[in-house]
């Protein structure tokens, strides 16, 4: 098998069952704070936890600006195939190519950066482009087939993962709120749930039993009411149904 039909079949794999990997990386994470806090029992500062969650609000938001603006059947969140209606080149598929991978990197980075070790972090990163590289590789080659030479002009003035923003037109849709809350509410709860564990795990380890600070349960408390309710609207209701969306 070639190396491009060998990248694209993994790619395709790994795209059916990327919902795993960030579930594998906490756990890990959860194992390595474990043993190490046994060694080195230190907690982050306050002003370091948020800096780790503002990473992370910023990947979320990458992600709800990208899901705000994009037509119905694309950048969406089915695992049984890849999926595009349309190629998406506005707005910020103007600037970068996989704008919700991007998103998903500063996610991934706020949670690995929360464990407090240099190092976890910096695997975590490499793990994670080896991971998406490959994804992104399947991606770029159903879009090159389905839509040709637009696809060739547009990824080549666009990058595939830093952004230009010198390059960004306008979307062609407008923002929809209904589009974010319907597909990104369990991203968000996915989030605070990380972020929580985490601290449940270092805290009890440096309390010697099962501790979670006040602040840590008023935030993850308060992220669990969110998710279920818009999950419960969202499941019951068509109050977030869009046209076209």
């Amino acid at each position: 098998m070639s190396l491009t039909n060998e990248f694209r079949d993994s790619g395709n794999w790994l795209f059916r069952r990327r919902g795993f990997l960030p579930v594998i990386l906490l756990m890990a994470g959860m194992v390595f704070l474990i043993f190490y806090l046994q060694a080195y029992p230190v907690r982050p500062p306050l002003w370091y936890e948020l800096l780790c969650m503002a990473v992370a609000v910023c990947g979320l938001g990458i992600r709800a600006y990208t899901i705000g603006h994009t037509p119905k059947n694309t950048s969406g969140r089915n695992i049984k195939k890849q999926l595009a209606s349309v190629l998406n080149t506005s707005g910020i598929y103007s600037v970068v190519r996989h704008p919700l991978y991007l998103g998903n990197f500063f996610i991934w980075l706020g949670l690995a950066m929360f464990v407090f070790h240099f190092w976890f972090a910096l695997l975590a990163v490499a793990v994670f482009w080896i991971y998406y590289e490959r994804i992104m590789f399947a991606e770029e080659a159903f879009l090159h087939e389905k839509f040709g030479r637009d696809f060739e002009r547009w990824s080549s003035r666009t990058p595939a993962f830093i952004p230009r923003f010198s390059k960004f037109t306008p979307p062609g849709l407008s923002f929809s709120w209904k589009n974010i809350l319907k597909r990104e509410y369990n991203g968000f709860g996915n989030m605070v749930f990380g972020f929580g564990l985490t601290e449940l795990v270092r805290s009890s380890a440096l309390a010697g039993r099962l501790f979670l600070p006040l602040h840590w349960i008023i935030i993850m408390g308060s992220g669990l009411i969110i998710w279920l309710v818009i999950r419960t609207i969202e499941k019951n209701t068509g109050l977030f149904e869009a046209e076209g969306r």
